[in-house]
């Protein structure tokens, strides 16, 4: 039965994520690339200089842009970084890396556009807090006859917070390597849903569900607070970590881009399965890729339109970092550990891949090194549950005209999804998070290339009137 099942999710994940939807993203966020004129390029050191702005009183929003950036950086940094990249890799080889990193340029154009248009189009609900997202750049940029593309979007939100990246997938991936911690050869076992389960899955699944619960019930400006102080610290710990094992690999790294650049165009495939061994690369790759940073998903917008900004340019510059950190930084570590380390080609899983390279990579026992991994994950995950959360219940307002009724018990429901999520198995788990993930994709990508005269527009105007105060200020000290 479970079999058959797989066997289902695996030929729709096929049918949503084939060519069709991977030439779209690619696509887009090449089209964005041109109108923008580069901008992820030209103005990455401004965007760097706007993250540490200081909050302007009078600009509309709850939370500040670095906040923002945050909530979007705990939904974003999560499994995908340490699962997702293990994953794609073991399903696609190293060559599944060099479409992360392709999507993830043309990605962040994408990311630039959809949270600039999240600020310009929000709106405020009666309480006086802000709602914005693609459901709004949607409705009001291309007009209330385009409203039920907006609603499809915000059905699959929903469905991607319960069903994709917000819950199965995220505690899935910290009870496994809590499990692979404490209890690798599942000795302390108890029989649930008719299966044998470790006792390790069963308290840290029960653990974070009520950690969960604890902090929703807060709203945005706790699951903010938190996400301030814990993405930083734990992104600072991984990375160094990462640093350290390919300084200590570094006469390795020339053959593991080598890997990497030959298995993405399957050159290394027998003959004749070059162009299959490539599309399986790109396949995971991009898949991979865009569940990681989220890049034309549609849900980095949704924090974005909170930031206390009234400049639509400069949240979009902000917002694009999430994209440069999350898979440009923090992915390319991770990949690199595991090619250099060789542990995708062991017949390991999930968690289990990323575990082995650290335990590899660093000079540390690897009791040690896997406890390391085991906190980052952890963290990593839990913030992610916890901005998607947010992500869904904005989606299921605009959906309910903001029925706070209906979006407490989803809150609920939500909490069902995270306690349920570890009794679910790896593969079915990251295919259902794959299908919904393209399913949302869809019209938010649409949107995108609609309104892009709108972006160029609005990118002219800002650039524009900062050369003229340039220019007016070299007058005036002339």
């Amino acid at each position: 039965m479970l079999d058959t099942i797989n066997n289902v999710l695996g030929a729709v994940d096929d049918f949503v994520w084939g060519v069709p939807l991977i030439v779209l993203i690619l696509f887009t966020g090449l089209m964005l690339t041109i109108r923008l004129r580069g901008l992820q390029f030209s103005k990455l050191l401004m965007a760097f200089k706007l993250m540490f702005k200081n909050d302007q009183s009078g600009e509309t929003g709850e939370v500040s842009s670095f906040a923002a950036l945050c909530t979007a950086l705990s939904a974003t940094i999560g499994t995908g970084n340490i699962v997702g990249v293990a994953t794609a890799i073991v399903a696609g080889g190293p060559g599944a890396m060099f479409w992360m990193w392709i999507a993830a340029l043309v990605g962040t154009a994408t990311k630039f556009t959809e949270c600039m248009l999240a600020i310009k189009f929000r709106s405020v609900a009666e309480d006086g807090h802000i709602i914005g997202g693609p459901f709004y750049y949607i409705e009001k940029g291309m007009g209330k006859q385009w409203s039920w593309l907006a609603k499809i979007f915000a059905v699959f939100g929903v469905m991607v917070g319960l069903f994709g990246i917000g819950t199965f997938t995220q505690i899935n991936g910290i009870t496994s390597a809590v499990k692979g911690f404490f209890d690798p050869e599942t000795v302390n076992a108890v029989s649930l849903f008719g299966r044998e389960y470790s006792w390790s899955v069963v308290i840290s699944g029960l653990l974070l569900t009520a950690c969960v619960a604890l902090v929703l019930i807060g709203g945005l400006k706790r699951i903010s607070k938190v996400a301030q102080v814990v993405v930083p610290f734990m992104a600072i710990l991984y990375v160094v970590c990462g640093i350290v094992i390919l300084l200590l690999n570094v006469t390795k790294i020339p053959g593991a881009l080598s890997e990497i650049i030959t298995g993405a165009f399957g050159l290394r495939a027998v003959s004749g399965g070059a162009l299959g061994a490539m599309m399986i690369a790109m396949q995971k790759g991009i898949a991979r890729g865009i569940f990681s940073n989220e890049a034309g998903i549609g849900s980095a917008p949704i924090a974005a339109a909170a930031a206390k900004v009234d400049e639509p340019v400069e949240q979009g510059l902000v917002s694009m970092l999430g994209t440069v950190i999350d898979t440009l930084i923090i992915c390319t570590m991770t990949g690199l550990c595991i090619v250099i380390t060789g542990s995708w080609n062991q017949g390991l899983e999930g968690a289990a891949v990323t575990t082995r390279a650290f335990q590899e990579g660093l000079p540390l026992p690897a009791q040690v090194s896997a406890f390391i991994l085991m906190i980052c994950l952890v963290f990593f995950a839990f913030t992610t549950i916890l901005g998607w959360d947010y992500y869904s219940e904005r989606c299921l307002e605009y959906l309910t005209n903001d029925n706070q009724k209906i979006v407490k018990s989803y809150r609920w429901i939500y909490i069902a999804c995270v306690f349920f999520g570890p009794y679910m198995t790896v593969s079915a788990v990251w295919t259902i998070a794959d299908i919904v993930n393209g399913l949302m994709a869809l019209p938010n990508l649409v949107a995108l290339i609609a309104l892009s005269g709108v972006a160029a527009k609005e990118v002219k105007s800002f650039f524009g009137k900062a050369e003229d105060v340039v220019r007016r200020t070299e007058a005036e000290n002339a």
